[in-house]
C-alpha cells in the first residue's frame, strides 16, 4: 500500500515565509494612496455624547478629516449613546500615522454621564437566564444529594480574560467602483463580508476580505468589530484607502474577552466512590446591549456517568464591551468547576483521582441517550499516567519537598465537543502538475495551510506539488477558523474534492483511445504522485499527458461537505487527560509548573508535528489562566487598568519548562470522511484545574478562584 502523507511529521509549508518576513500580514499590504485612520475612544462607561470638538484635530499637519457621524451604520452596539468605555466616538483620518494619532489626542468629547455598573458582582445588576442556555435536569437531584454519603459543595470564580496575540487587529479596506476590499484580521473571512455589507448597507458580493496570514486569534478575530467597519465607513467617506490599526490599549477594550465567572458546583457521591448527583449554578459577566453564552453547562452535564443532574446559566448584564469566544470557550471554565470538585471529592474518599472517574465513566451519552462515536478516554487516563509517572504521586497533600519546596501532582481531565459545519472547497490541476486547493479558511497559527494541503496530496501527488490557498472570502465557503472545525470540515471538503478530481483523471484516461490505460475499469487504476497505472503494474498514464492530450491547462472541480444527521446519530466529542506537576514556594507563595504531560483522543492525527504544536500551546495559555491572566477593571468608569503586556501577565519561556503530549491512535469516521475529531480548542481544557489541584496535593489548601495569586497562598 502506498504511503500516505496524511499522518507525516511534515514542517510547515509557509514557515520560511513567516520566520523571514515574506508573508504579508493585514496591515503590511502595500495600497497605493493609502491614508491612516485612528479611533477616539469613549471615556464613560454609559451616557451620551453632547459635543464633540475636532476643529485643533483638524488643524493640526495632515489631518483630512474627523469623522463622528455613525448614525448611518449598523453596529452591534447603539450608535447614539455610549454603552461601554472606549467605544468609538471619531476617527481621524490623515496623511500620516503619526498625524493621525497626535490629532485623535486632539479632539475633545463632552459627555452626559449616566450611572454605569460594570461590576457584575455589584447587586444593582440583576442576572438573567439565556434563551439558549436554559436549565437543565435529569433525575432527582436535590433528593440524590440529600442522600449522599459523601458531598462536596464548593465555590469558584476565575477573572475576565483578554486575548493578546501579538498581531494586533487591523484593516485596510480600498473601495474601487463601488467595490470594497479588505485586509483584515480576522479568522473568518466571509463572516467579516457579511457584517461589514450589512453594517454599509451594500450587497455581500460587493465586499471580498484577505485574510491569508493571521498572526495569533485565539477568539477574538471571530466577530467583526467596529474597527473594520470604521475603516471601511473611512475609505468611503474620503474615497482613498484607509488602515485602521489598533494599539494594544485599544485591543483591550475595542474586541471581547473571555467573561469572568462564578460557580457553585455540588458532588454527592456513595463512600465507593460513585457520584450519583451534581448541581451547577454558573453565572458570567455579559453586556447589556448584546447577549453571548459560552457553554459553560457543558462538561458538567455530560462528562460523567451521572444519573441525577442539574445544572443552571445565568448571565449578568452591565455596562461593559460584549465578551466573545476565547480558546476553549466556556467548556475551560466549566471544567475548570468540574474537575476541581471531582478532585476535592477523590481527597474526601481517599481514592485516586483517576480512579474516581474511571469508576463514573459513563457507556453513553447521559443528556442525549445517544452512543459515542468513539471515547477512549480509559486510554488517555492510562497513557497519561505512565508516561507522567503518576504512581510516584503522594496521596497526602504536603507530603513531598524539594528543599524549601513544596511538591505536588494533579490531574484534570478535556473533553471538547467535535464541531463540523458544512464546506467546500476546489481543486484544480495544472498542466505543470501541481496542484492546487481552494476554500476561504483560515490559519490564525495551527497550520492548516500544511494539514489541509498533506489531506489533499493523499489523492495521489507529491506533497511538494499541492498548494492550498486559503484566506480570501471569495473562496469556496468555509465555516468559521474557531471551535476547532475546520480542518474536520475543510479537510472534508478537500478530501471529496480532491478524490472527485482523481476520478475524473481516471475516468478521462480509459475512456480516452490514446491513452494507455484506455478501456482499464476504473477501479483498477491506481494513483501515486501524479501518474495513474493499472493494477498489473503495466500501463501508465500522468496527469500531465491526460491535460495535454484534452489540450487543457487545467481541470478543476467543486465539491461539498457536511456532517448532514451525524449529530442526531453520534455524540462526538475529543477527550484527555491531562497531568501537572507544580512547586510551591509558602515563604513567597510562589507556584511553579514543573511539567505537564497530557494524552489526547482527537481521532486521526494528519500531522503529528502541528498536533504537538497545538498541544504545548494549549497548554501555555492553561498556565495562564491557571496562575497569571486576569484584567482588571476601574469599576469608576469602567476603564481597563493593565490594558498592556506590561501589567497583564501572560507567560513567558521560564514559565513552561517541560511541556509534553501524546495522541491515543484512534479515528472517527463516523463523525467525518477524514476520520478527524477538534483539536485547536481541546488542549487548553483540564490545564488549570490539573494545576489547581496539584498546588492543593503540594499544600493542603484548596484554592478556587483563577488566577492563582501569590497571596492565597501566604
Amino acid at each position: 500500500m502506498a504511503k500516505t502523507v496524511v499522518g507525516q511529521p511534515l514542517s510547515r509549508v509557509d514557515a520560511r515565509r513567516k520566520v523571514t518576513g515574506a508573508a504579508t500580514y493585514s496591515a503590511e499590504h502595500r495600497v497605493e494612496g493609502l491614508l491612516y485612520g485612528v479611533i477616539v475612544n469613549g471615556t464613560v462607561a454609559r451616557g451620551t455624547v453632547s459635543r464633540i470638538s475636532a476643529d485643533a484635530a483638524l488643524g493640526h499637519p495632515g489631518v483630512l478629516r474627523v469623522l463622528t457621524d455613525f448614525s448611518k451604520l449598523r453596529l452591534a452596539h447603539p450608535v447614539d449613546r455610549i454603552a461601554f468605555y472606549g467605544q468609538p466616538v471619531a476617527v481621524v483620518v490623515a496623511e500620516t500615522l503619526e498625524a493621525a494619532t497626535h490629532g485623535a489626542s486632539l479632539v475633545e468629547a463632552t459627555y452626559e454621564r449616566q450611572d454605569a455598573v460594570t461590576d457584575f458582582d455589584d447587586p444593582h445588576a440583576p442576572s438573567q437566564t439565556p434563551e439558549d442556555e436554559p436549565d437543565y435536569s435529569r433525575g432527582d437531584p436535590a433528593g440524590a444529594l440529600g442522600s449522599a454519603q459523601v458531598k462536596v459543595d464548593l465555590e469558584l470564580t476565575s477573572a475576565r480574560e483578554n486575548h493578546n496575540p501579538i498581531e494586533l487587529p487591523s484593516t485596510i479596506a480600498r473601495w474601487q467602483d463601488g467595490r470594497l476590499t479588505l485586509w483584515d484580521k480576522t479568522q473568518w473571512s466571509q463572516g467579516a463580508a457579511r457584517t461589514v455589507a450589512g453594517a454599509l448597507g451594500i450587497a455581500v458580493g460587493d465586499v471580498r476580505v484577505h485574510n491569508e496570514f493571521v498572526g495569533g486569534g485565539f477568539g477574538s478575530g471571530i466577530q467583526t468589530y467596529d474597527h473594520v467597519i470604521l475603516a471601511a465607513f473611512a475609505a468611503r467617506e474620503v474615497d482613498r484607502p484607509v488602515k485602521v490599526v489598533l494599539t494594544r490599549r485599544q485591543f483591550y477594550y475595542g474586541t471581547g474577552f473571555r467573561p469572568a465567572s462564578r460557580h457553585r458546583i455540588t458532588l454527592g457521591s456513595s463512600t465507593a466512590g460513585r457520584v450519583s448527583a451534581l448541581a451547577y449554578d454558573v453565572r458570567i459577566e455579559n453586556a447589556r446591549y448584546q447577549p453571548y453564552t459560552d457553554g459553560l453547562t457543558d462538561l458538567p452535564q455530560f462528562l460523567y456517568g451521572v444519573p441525577n443532574t442539574r445544572t443552571a446559566y445565568r448571565v449578568t448584564p452591565v455596562d461593559v464591551h460584549s465578551p466573545c469566544s476565547m480558546r476553549g470557550p466556556g467548556v475551560v471554565l466549566g471544567n475548570f468547576a468540574l474537575e476541581t470538585a471531582m478532585d476535592q471529592l477523590a481527597h474526601e474518599l481517599t481514592l485516586d483521582p483517576v480512579e474516581l472517574r474511571l469508576r463514573n465513566e459513563p457507556t453513553r451519552d447521559e443528556v442525549s441517550q445517544l452512543p459515542f462515536s468513539t471515547r477512549k478516554l480509559r486510554e488517555c487516563y492510562e497513557t497519561g499516567a505512565r508516561r507522567f509517572g503518576w504512581s510516584r504521586r503522594h496521596a497526602k497533600p504536603g507530603s513531598r519537598t524539594d528543599g524549601d519546596l513544596l511538591i505536588g501532582m494533579g490531574m484534570a481531565t478535556a473533553s471538547y465537543h467535535n464541531h463540523r459545519r458544512d464546506s467546500s472547497a476546489r481543486a484544480r490541476i495544472n498542466a505543470d502538475g501541481t496542484a492546487e486547493v481552494f476554500a476561504a479558511a483560515g490559519d490564525m497559527g495551527p497550520g492548516t495551510t500544511t494539514s489541509v494541503m498533506q489531506v489533499a496530496a493523499d489523492a495521489r501527488l507529491p506533497a511538494s506539488a499541492v498548494t492550498f490557498r486559503l484566506g480570501d472570502s471569495s473562496y469556496p465557503t468555509a465555516p468559521l477558523h474557531a471551535a476547532a472545525c475546520t480542518m474536520a470540515s475543510v479537510g472534508s471538503a478537500a478530501h471529496t474534492t480532491c478524490n472527485a478530481l482523481k476520478a475524473e483523471f481516471i475516468r478521462r484516461a480509459v475512456a480516452d483511445p490514446d491513452s494507455p490505460l484506455h478501456g482499464a475499469k476504473p477501479a483498477d487504476v491506481h494513483v501515486r504522485d501524479g501518474y495513474l497505472s493499472a493494477a498489473d503494474g503495466g500501463a501508465r498514464d500522468s496527469y500531465r499527458d491526460i491535460l495535454r492530450r484534452a489540450g487543457l491547462p487545467s481541470l478543476e472541480t467543486t465539491g461539498n461537505w457536511g456532517p448532514g444527521d451525524a449529530d442526531s446519530r453520534i455524540t462526538t466529542y475529543g477527550y484527555g487527560a491531562v497531568f501537572a506537576e507544580v512547586s510551591v514556594d509558602l515563604l513567597l507563595g510562589l507556584v511553579r509548573v514543573r511539567r505537564i504531560f497530557a494524552a489526547y483522543d482527537v481521532g486521526r492525527v494528519i500531522s503529528p508535528k502541528l498536533a504537538h504544536s497545538q498541544a504545548i500551546g494549549g497548554m501555555v495559555g492553561g498556565i495562564g489562566m491557571a496562575l497569571l491572566e486576569g484584567t482588571v477593571t476601574d469599576h469608576r468608569d469602567g476603564r481597563i487598568v493593565n490594558a498592556s503586556l506590561a501589567d497583564y501577565l501572560v507567560p513567558v519561556n521560564a514559565d513552561v519548562p517541560d511541556l509534553d503530549a501524546a495522541f491515543i491512535n484512534t479515528e472517527d469516521p463516523q463523525a467525518d470522511l477524514i476520520g478527524v475529531k477538534g483539536l485547536g480548542e481541546i488542549t487548553i481544557v483540564g490545564v488549570a484545574p490539573a494545576i489547581g489541584n496539584a498546588v492543593f496535593n503540594a499544600t493542603g489548601k484548596r484554592l478556587t478562584d483563577l488566577p492563582i495569586r501569590p497571596e492565597a497562598l501566604l
